[in-house]
């Protein structure tokens, strides 16, 4: 006596593989926004951080950052003038925008000339663009 062998058919297992990506496919799409919205978080976040650091160190000196100073100066100690008079690291490191750019920081501001500007040029780079994030 043969012994009747059972085994999957070619049309079965591309059926499978067929629904397995057309699941993938879907889930995908699905992810793809919430990845948009938590680099948007990601922006906000670091910019009240960074704005709160700012805050501490104009409270601590009189005055913001220059805008060649930049962030750097919550990192490192500012050797152009104005310098601080009271200087504190505030941070190790500046952190980057979600796509690897620096924030932007002017002071005085463009859009906030009593202040700073702080934002990310989002997505396209380029600072001064409509896709601009200001946290």
């Amino acid at each position: 006596m043969r012994k009747k062998q059972q085994a999957f058919t070619l049309l079965e297992i591309m059926l499978v593989v067929t629904i397995i990506a057309i699941l993938m496919g879907t889930a995908i799409y699905k992810l793809v926004g919430n990845v948009e919205i938590a680099k948007h978080t990601a922006v906000s976040a670091d910019v009240q951080a960074l704005g709160t650091q700012l805050k501490l160190y104009e409270s601590m000196n009189g005055f913001f950052p220059t805008t060649e100073q930049g962030l750097q100066a919550l990192v490192t100690q500012p050797d152009t003038d104005p310098k601080p008079a009271r200087w504190y690291q505030l941070f190790k490191e500046v952190p980057k925008d979600p796509w690897h750019n620096n924030y932007i920081y002017r002071c005085p501001g463009v859009k906030n000339p009593g202040g700073y500007d702080l934002f990310s040029a989002g997505p396209d780079r380029i600072p001064d663009t409509n896709d601009d994030d200001p946290g």
